[in-house]
């Protein structure tokens, strides 16, 4: 597991037209998901079953939105309890100690394609950090209006203090 491939899956909701406004992350539409490299040559998958963001923009296409997440480290899923266990523990994640990966960050249009810049933090090391992010556009539902992304990038678990079997 050097490089862990992280997404965001995103809806957000708001029940305002633009201006300034916060949108809302929701929960049910969004996951915030992994991939990490195993024994180099399989990969594991998993998730963060406890999370929460929001995103504050005053443009439609969100270009210089403020950006916001965090997830609960204890609610790492891989699909194996053993594994689990292991990634909460100071092997890895050590969620006792470090609860939340937050991130703090602003999302920037280059012509068509947007980034998302900011700062990562885990185990309380924070390095900047820039994702892709796929705008999957806007609409008004007559209760709110939804707001569509995917979040996709890379991190080097060694950055974070991850360092458990480091010649896998």
């Amino acid at each position: 597991m050097r490089k862990l491939n992280v997404w965001l899956a995103a809806m957000f909701i708001s029940g305002a037209a633009i201006a300034q406004t916060t949108w809302t992350i929701d929960k049910s539409h969004s996951n915030i998901t992994f991939t990490a490299t195993h024994m180099v040559v399989a990969e594991v998958e998993g998730n963060f079953k406890d999370f929460d963001a929001k995103v504050t923009s005053s443009s439609e296409d969100f270009n210089g939105a403020d950006v916001e997440f965090t997830a609960k480290t204890a609610s790492i899923f891989t699909d194996s309890e053993n594994r689990d266990k292991h990634l909460k523990s100071d092997d890895f994640f050590n969620a006792e100690q470090f609860p939340e990966i937050k991130f703090a960050g602003k999302i920037v249009k280059e012509g068509a394609k947007y980034k998302l810049n900011g700062q990562f933090t885990m185990r309380d090391v924070t390095k900047d950090v820039v994702f892709d992010v796929n705008y999957r556009g806007s609409i008004n539902t007559g209760r709110g209006t939804k707001a569509g992304f995917k979040i996709t990038g890379t991190i080097n678990r060694f950055d974070y203090g991850l360092k458990w079997n480091r010649a896998m």
